[in-house]
């Protein structure tokens, strides 16, 4: 089957499974969606969901935000993976915005990639979900998802944005992301994953991956 092929059928099995699509992080605005996405970072969205509310309180915005300092962050943030430097990152981040932005989140993926601990997958985000910039962010999973299905054989998350983008419809892509990371917790884990099982995996994936899972397994 042609990656054209497949990629209308995995749309179609995606939009019927999840016509809806919420942003997973909890947040009341651009700011607060750029630090929890921050925070995402090795750890899952219900444990950035669980230290945020706390964390909003106290720093609902960039100018709250950045009087707190970084040792006030981490005690709120502890139980997030790598915290320390995530704090300190919040920290450094809010002041900038509030020096060069007066406390907006800046709308391009350049300037959103010059803040302290915003990489490219994390501006991606904010450019999709706060401003509705067409973006297609690719973590770990969707590229893990994206060659089990056959459609990119990309070695890193990079290639694999670019081959995600070249094959779905531009106006879908920040739906898609969202789709693809809800399939992948639901149907298609990481590991003990069984390919010939799996809505998608059963007819997207090779039999050499099938075996090379099932022997890992």
């Amino acid at each position: 089957m042609k990656r054209s092929e497949k990629a209308s059928r995995i749309m179609e099995m995606l939009e019927t499974l999840y016509p809806e699509t919420p942003v997973p992080l909890d947040h009341d605005s651009s700011f607060q969606l750029l630090v929890a996405v921050l925070m995402s970072a090795q750890t899952t969205d219900k444990k950035v969901n669980q230290v945020t509310p706390e964390l909003f309180r106290r720093g609902p915005d960039a100018k709250n935000m950045a009087e707190l300092s970084a040792q006030e962050i981490q005690a709120i943030i502890r139980e997030v993976g790598l915290a320390p430097t995530k704090a300190r990152n919040i920290v450094k981040l809010s002041q900038i915005l509030c020096d060069l932005y007066n406390g907006a989140v800046p709308q391009t993926f350049e300037q959103l990639e010059d803040l302290p601990g915003v990489g490219h997958k994390t501006a991606g985000v904010v450019m999709a979900q706060s401003f509705g910039v067409p973006a297609f962010p690719v973590d770990t999973h969707i590229h893990r998802l994206a060659s089990r299905w056959g459609l990119s054989n990309g070695t890193n998350v990079v290639k694999t944005e670019r081959d995600l983008k070249a094959i779905f419809p531009k106006n879908l892509w920040n739906k898609l992301h969202l789709q693809i990371i809800f399939f992948g917790r639901e149907y298609c884990p990481a590991r003990n994953h069984d390919l010939t099982q799996c809505p998608i995996c059963s007819w997207t994936a090779t039999k050499k991956r099938i075996a090379e899972e099932q022997g890992s397994r």
